[in-house]
């Protein structure tokens, strides 16, 4: 038993230490190409590989774009903007849905890949633990730091603002479908939780189909069964009363058929044309008459039974659909963070087209220190720049933080799996 609970407690911390290195933070850098700047990319490269300030930073290849206008930069870069925001919520949007669809955090890192393998067979050979971990080594870091820009969805041919409608469009086609697919598949769950938690109730609506059977009911041109709910503590007042309740009830036809700790179902025979009247005076005796019959029993049955289909087929279908757009977001998201910052070297550095993109994966514990050491090497770039966070709290009136260099945070821990 020791031995067990030591494995589950090493299996966790091992699961937590590898969520901790893969699901990390990236920062987008970029510098200009003279030489200043050369000799302090160098000069970081070095210094990385010494420390632990970052776990790597490798070059992040961004294609030749057309410029296009200058004067029209600043528009597309505040276009740029807001689509960044727009597009990390959506993917934000996904993966929430993903959970809430698959009911489990450690289920939808599995599927949230970009690119990813998602293979059944291939997992189905390893152990739970493993297929965890091999799905989350080809997830969103591998695809950011083997990042090669698709011309075949985004031509380079194109302009700026054409490429920025081209994922525009995309990201807010993700959003509205995922919308109405995520409304119309809770409208099923709903539905049949709805209708599960009627029949796994209380006793007045609680499902009877294991408790009563055909010898319990009578049923003929007369005569009627009724089901009836009496609480515990009016057992003894239902065998003194409900005799009582019509001068039409059989005598001692009453019999108790299902009993739980709220009370018990309890049957009783009359002539038909008097259940109305019963049923009105066991109101006033608190007594509760169910509407029973098998048909309606099963009719019951068979809706559960088509709901349950309809949403286990509605399940694989969206999961599926949740898999395949959260990959074509998330794509679509890590090129326009190339489209910005080609756009924010142009506008900071110039013309001709010269400078040079760098990945960086930060280790939040160290992010502070790489700060100052990014701010050391590139102050040349920006004397004037700050490293420090301006906070305040007026929206629309707080600073964002600037850096001498180009810098946009791309952060991989989509999901709060803790």
């Amino acid at each position: 038993m020791l031995l067990q609970v030591c494995l589950l407690r090493i299996t966790v911390w091992c699961q937590r230490q590898y969520l901790w290195e893969v699901m990390t933070d990236f920062w987008l850098i970029s510098v200009p190409l003279d030489k200043t700047s050369l000799t302090s990319v160098e000069k970081l490269k070095r210094t990385i590989a010494k420390t632990n300030l970052a776990s790597s930073c490798c070059k992040f290849s961004i294609p030749d774009l057309k410029v296009g206008v200058l004067d029209s930069l600043l528009s597309v870069s505040d276009d740029l903007s807001k689509l960044d925001t727009l597009a990390e919520s959506v993917i934000k949007k996904t993966c929430q849905c993903m959970k809430e669809v698959l009911e489990s955090s450690d289920k939808v890192l599995e599927n949230a890949l970009a690119n990813g393998d998602h293979s059944k067979n291939q997992r189905a050979a390893l152990s739970p633990l493993k297929a965890y971990l091999k799905s989350l080594r080809v997830d969103l870091m591998n695809f950011m730091v083997k990042f090669q820009w698709d011309k075949a969805k985004y031509p380079t041919s194109l302009t700026l603002s054409s490429l920025a409608e081209i994922i525009n469009k995309e990201v807010s086609q993700v959003e509205a479908e995922l919308k109405s697919r995520s409304a119309a598949y809770n409208s099923v769950k709903a539905s049949l939780q709805n209708l599960e938690h009627k029949l796994d109730g209380n006793l007045q609506t609680c499902s009877l189909n294991d408790v009563v059977r055909k010898e319990d009911l009578v049923v003929s041109e007369y005569l009627t069964t009724l089901l009836v709910v009496v609480a515990r503590g009016s057992y003894s007042q239902w065998e003194r009363s409900y005799e009582s309740l019509s001068k039409f009830v059989v005598p001692r036809s009453s019999r108790k058929l299902y009993e739980n700790g709220e009370g018990g179902v309890f049957s009783v025979t009359l002539f038909k044309r008097a259940v109305c009247e019963f049923k009105a005076k066991a109101q006033e005796s608190k007594f509760f008459v169910r509407d029973y019959s098998f048909d309606l029993e099963e009719q019951k049955q068979r809706e559960i039974m088509q709901l349950s289909f309809h949403k286990k087929e509605q399940y694989g279908i969206f999961v599926r659909w949740l898999k395949v757009n959260f990959s074509e977001v998330f794509v679509a998201w890590i090129h326009l963070k190339a489209l910005r910052v080609f756009v924010e070297s142009v506008l900071r550095y110039g013309l001709p087209v010269n400078y040079q993109a760098l990945l960086l994966q930060t280790d939040r514990k160290h992010s502070k220190k790489l700060k100052e050491e990014l701010a050391s090497l590139f102050v040349h770039l920006d004397p004037t720049a700050s490293i420090t966070d301006v906070s305040c709290d007026i929206p629309g009136l707080c600073q964002q933080e600037y850096f001498s260099y180009i810098c946009f945070h791309i952060s991989t821990n989509v999901l709060d799996i803790s």
